[in-house]
């Protein structure tokens, strides 16, 4: 006798019902979420017991203590790369890198190419099939996919990174076949994905440069002698400074949409907590970030929802008009400081699962929005060039109204 479909259904969705993560009762939208788990109180449930091997697994996102902002901040940029990216300032020792490296159990799902130089469908949209590579052609003829739904990755840019492993060079396995391409660099392998540049204030002019072109277009076009290829770079660039150690060029700080300050933590309850926890995951990593697994299979959930609802998400005419008169107010100059207001704005209204931006969204992300956006070089420098301005405009005054014409 053949067993029924419908019980063995019901059956498949009992267990997966079952193995899900569950909901934490009063916890209605991602906010609430990070700052119910991060902040609770993890006293007496630490392993003591060490494991005797070091792994290498992220600290859990939900285990790091206070820094708001910066956990917020951070989680903005998932929900919405259109922020612009992410500047982390502040002393050593304060979490910038864990937390960074934490973002990894929470990223979302986008289409990556599986391919070597990384061939999309959009590639051939664009450009015809001779746009992608011989093996990617041959699988479009087929019918196969040339991308696949998969988590967002984090691409670290080394410190000495060279421009070439930037941006790409001669590809020696292809060299070697008599085909030379230029293989995909960092900034191709970062598309869709995060960028991350550890003390970006420390990097070659000339990488900073690729970055800023790279950024700014979406993609980037590397030239070989008489080889060329084109890439997309759509990644979202998170970077992390002390200032100790020097200052960052203005045309690098533009480009990060949101500058969270990570200052120390000053409660000496919130310091021996991250003592703790610091010492648990020293021991064991993997049992501490057990602690938070259910949670943060929930919160990678709610980013997801926070993405697929950003869409939706409305700026009412009169929030932006509040929004543009802070900007205003502050005398900032960048069209930029309009874009990461409102989109970080958005993001904030889709993590609270809303569909409208509020006034309490503005003010939550405006500080991490407009923040060293304000130029005192350019004040000084255009209040320096008024006189000569004066000058012009007496000058021109002295003109007659009309040409006259003489018959």
């Amino acid at each position: 006798m053949s067993e029924d479909p419908q019980v063995n259904a019901e059956e498949v969705q009992a267990e997966n019902d079952a193995t899900a993560p569950q909901p934490i009762a009063g916890i209605n939208s991602l906010r609430d979420l990070v700052d119910h788990v991060t902040g609770r109180d993890l006293k007496g449930v630490y392993p003591e017991e060490d494991s005797g091997l070091a792994e290498v697994m992220p600290f859990p996102f939900l285990g790091l203590v206070g820094q708001r902002e910066m956990k917020l901040g951070l989680l903005l940029s998932l929900i919405n790369p259109a922020v612009g990216g992410v500047l982390l300032i502040g002393p050593r020792g304060t979490g910038k890198t864990t937390a960074v490296r934490s973002l990894i159990d929470l990223l979302p799902a986008v289409w990556h190419s599986q391919c070597h130089y990384g061939c999309l469908p959009e590639d051939i949209e664009a450009g015809g099939i001779d746009a992608v590579c011989p093996d990617c052609a041959k699988k479009f003829a087929e019918d196969q996919p040339l991308a696949l739904l998969e988590p967002v990755r984090l691409v670290e840019l080394p410190l000495n990174s060279k421009l070439d492993d930037v941006v790409g060079g001669i590809d020696e396995r292809a060299a070697l076949n008599d085909r030379r391409r230029i293989r995909r660099g960092i900034l191709g392998l970062a598309d869709r994905n995060l960028l991350y540049v550890d003390e970006v204030n420390l990097l070659n002019d000339q990488v900073v440069d690729a970055i800023l072109d790279a950024a700014a277009q979406g993609r980037y076009t590397v030239r070989r002698g008489p080889v060329t290829a084109t890439y997309w770079s759509r990644f979202t660039l998170i970077g992390t400074m002390n200032p100790e150690e020097g200052n960052l060029r203005p045309q690098m700080l533009d480009r990060f949409g949101l500058r969270l300050l990570v200052r120390g933590l000053e409660e000496e309850e919130e310091r021996l907590e991250a003592y703790r926890r610091s010492e648990a995951y020293i021991k064991n990593p993997r049992q501490v970030a057990g602690l938070f697994a259910n949670d943060t299979l929930i919160a990678r959930d709610e980013v997801q929802a926070a993405r697929d609802l950003l869409p939706n998400v409305e700026l009412p005419d009169e929030i932006a008009r509040h929004g543009l008169t802070l900007i205003k107010n502050f005398g900032i100059a960048s069209l930029r400081a309009e874009l990461t207001l409102f989109e970080s704005a958005r993001a904030h209204a889709a993590a609270d699962a809303r569909t409208e931006v509020n006034t309490d969204d503005l003010r939550q992300v405006a500080p991490m929005a407009l923040r060293f956006r304000k130029s005192p070089f350019i004040d000084q420098y255009f209040e320096d060039q008024q006189q000569e301005e004066s000058l012009i405009a007496a000058a021109l005054a002295e003109l007659p109204e009309k040409n006259s014409n003489k018959e």
